[in-house]
């Protein structure tokens, strides 16, 4: 086994963490008495050789052989783990650039197949699942492997492995030079789409929907007979998939694109009852990946939806509940039903317990429906709650999954300004109890986001003012509130004289302009901060809000449009524009910036893009030409997943509906 290990100069080699000196004792440790510590050193070298992925190191090909002969050794107790590494390698190999796949790779897998085509025959059934993956994943042409993979089809009789020796014959057979069995192959998956077993016929859609992408949608009805099965869980024990019915839902769910008509049709048939919780939880998680993909999924999945609120079991009730929530004013009219959950508070089994009648209030939130309002004081007011307790940002607008979390309570609160005067009373009473400095932040961001309605607060405000502590939240929520917090001036102006320098000083001088001071401050504290900070653009935020009293920055603002932060460059050319109302170099920086929403890509910066375009009106008509069909588009915009993918579409598209007209288009 450990033939020429000592010849290879390992220290010379290198590796994820550096040199792959300590390679050779990993190895051999993986062959030792001790099933756990070979394990552990499997995983070790997992680590070591692949990592999070990205390049072929150079320790890769030279400990290749050494791992498949581990794995064909029935004595070494990680042997099946040692070829799951194979596979991750070889997969990876296939996947990354020339430059990052280190030179002696390929020759190395050349000279280690045959050793991996004779796994394919080992005793062990778990070893033959592992080697068909390999097989499945590798780049070796279909020459070289069609031939090794029907002999042990023909030869299998383990019901996992031949789902494995299905999805490796159906890669393979698709790598070219397929060889002189391709058609035998090809006709031999075709076969197995009539097979009795439910799984096979599942796998040989898998196998042959790269070359036939319309075969899941023509046979919709076996592709759910199979996922929906209880044979599904055959496939946990795979080496190519290890998943239950869930991850056989999502895995299968690839296959179909787009808000087509089969994809609806599928997620709608993983929405049907179903007697085991796993598969109506796992209905429930892909119709989440879909409606955060698809606005128009929305109309045929609401109902499905809906019908698993009086579901028995609380996670599928709550994952109902919070899928409403995502959707909210468009789900409006089910808001009884799930008024009707507000006495749930059965809970999840996760980390944060959250219950279903707290999913219930962030959906009543969402649908501005003031049932919402006692069960949000309560939590305001202190009580324990399955909410948030800081903002969370989960996935992004590539991925095709839900996670189906709640927000932070501030994430709830802001959505309800037009409720202010039932949840105010709370707040000032919780701004004069809370003693932690988190919770009053969050508590007067949400006083800033609802504006002057929140003017009751003043007076708590003014307290915390004078708080060391505190007075920063304090500082925030006066400026959002504005000219009704004039009460505050001078104890602002003398916070942005006392704080000295930083970001400090640029609150207490900004906010003391908010709220009806005088601009010097402000326009002093600002200046400096976008000229010296290494990310100036909240000071360019806030020092556009000081408009024409600006003017006299705007050689500062100028150079500022055109370097390479499209944040600074943003908030540049709005602040530019709101102090000299200059549109000929600042509508074409944000119009660069928004470019991309035409093509259904959504970055952050683009929000406030719009909504500068939007505010500057007339001049700014080639954005609203270019965003004119953004109304239309099906794609749900948004960089973040979970039910941030639904209010950061709701966000741009009221920006994009408000830049429409008030720079005079109208969309198609």
């Amino acid at each position: 086994m450990w033939e020429r290990l000592e010849a290879v100069d390992w220290a010379g080699l290198e590796h994820n963490y550096g040199s792959a000196e300590d390679i050779p004792g990993l190895l051999r440790r993986c062959a030792g008495p001790d099933p756990k510590d070979a394990g552990k050193a499997a995983g070790e070298l997992l680590n070591l050789l692949f990592h999070q992925g990205g390049w072929i190191c150079s320790a890769a090909p030279a400990a290749l052989p050494f791992l498949l002969r581990l794995a064909a050794d029935p004595r070494v107790p990680s042997r099946r783990t040692v070829l799951e590494l194979v596979a991750t390698l070889a997969g990876e190999a296939g996947q990354v650039t020339e430059r990052f796949l280190d030179p002696g790779w390929a020759p190395a897998w050349e000279r280690t197949l045959p050793e991996v085509l004779a796994l394919l025959a080992d005793p062990e059934p778990e070893i033959r699942r592992a080697a068909a993956d390999v097989a499945g994943v590798c780049t070796s042409p279909g020459a070289l492997l069609l031939p090794g993979l029907l002999r042990c089809w023909r030869a299998e009789r383990d019901p996992v492995a031949r789902l494995g020796l299905v999805l490796a014959l159906g890669r393979a057979v698709r790598r070219e030079p397929a060889g002189d069995r391709s058609d035998v192959v090809v006709s031999l998956l075709r076969s197995l789409l009539g097979s009795p077993e439910s799984q096979l016929r599942l796998a040989a859609v898998h196998a042959l929907a790269a070359g036939d992408p319309g075969l899941a949608a023509r046979r919709l009805d076996l592709v759910l007979d199979a996922v929906r099965d209880p044979s599904v869980e055959l496939w946990r024990r795979t080496s190519s998939l290890e998943s239950g019915a869930r991850g056989v839902q999502g895995w299968t769910a690839a296959l179909f694109t787009g808000a087509s008509t089969a994809a609806t049709a599928f997620t709608l048939g993983l929405l049907a009852d179903h007697p085991d919780q796993g598969q109506r939880i796992g209905g429930l998680a892909q119709a989440g990946g879909l409606l955060s993909q698809w606005r128009s999924s929305a109309d045929a999945l609401l109902p499905a939806v809906v019908a698993r609120l009086d579901d028995p079991v609380a996670e599928v009730r709550y994952r109902a509940t919070e899928l409403l929530a995502c959707l909210g004013p468009s789900a409006a009219a089910h808001a009884d039903a799930v008024a009707g959950l507000l006495g749930d508070t059965a809970a999840r089994t996760t980390r944060g317990a959250e219950t279903v009648a707290e999913a219930a209030l962030w959906a009543l939130a969402r649908m501005n429906d003031p049932r919402c309002l006692p069960g949000l004081a309560g939590i305001t007011a202190g009580a324990r709650s399955g909410f948030a307790s800081a903002s969370a940002f989960f996935g992004s607008a590539h991925d095709a999954f839900h996670v189906p979390v709640l927000p932070a309570l501030d994430e709830v609160l802001v959505h309800l300004p037009d409720h202010s005067d039932l949840l105010l009373p709370t707040i000032c009473d919780r701004l004069g109890t809370a003693t932690g400095t988190h919770v009053l932040r969050r508590l007067c961001d949400v006083l800033a986001a609802w504006g002057p309605v929140a003017q009751p607060a003043v007076p708590q405000l003014l307290d915390l003012l004078g708080d060391d502590r505190n007075w920063t939240a304090a500082a925030t929520a006066l400026a959002g509130i504005g000219p009704a917090g004039s009460a505050g001036r001078e104890l602002l102006l003398a916070r942005s004289t006392a704080a000295g320098s930083g970001s400090d000083a640029e609150l207490a001088a900004w906010a003391y302009w908010q709220v009806g001071g005088e601009p010097e401050p402000a326009l002093k504290v600002l200046g400096i901060a976008a000229a010296e900070s290494h990310f100036p653009h909240p000071a360019l935020r806030k020092l556009a809000d000081l408009g024409p009293h600006a003017a006299g920055g705007a050689d500062l603002l100028r150079p500022m449009t055109k370097t390479t932060d499209p944040w600074t460059r943003v908030e540049a050319a709005h602040a530019l524009w709101a102090a000299t109302g200059d549109t000929g170099s600042t509508v074409p920086v944000l119009l660069e910036a928004v470019q991309g929403l035409a093509e259904d890509t959504y970055l952050p910066v683009m929000l406030p893009a719009v909504r500068h375009l939007a505010r500057i009106g007339n001049a700014a008509r080639p954005a609203a030409h270019l965003l004119r069909d953004l109304p239309t588009s099906d794609r749900r915009l948004h960089y973040f997943g979970g039910w941030r993918a639904f209010t950061e579409d709701e966000s741009i598209r009221a920006a994009v509906d408000k830049l429409l007209i008030t720079a005079g288009s109208t969309h198609r």
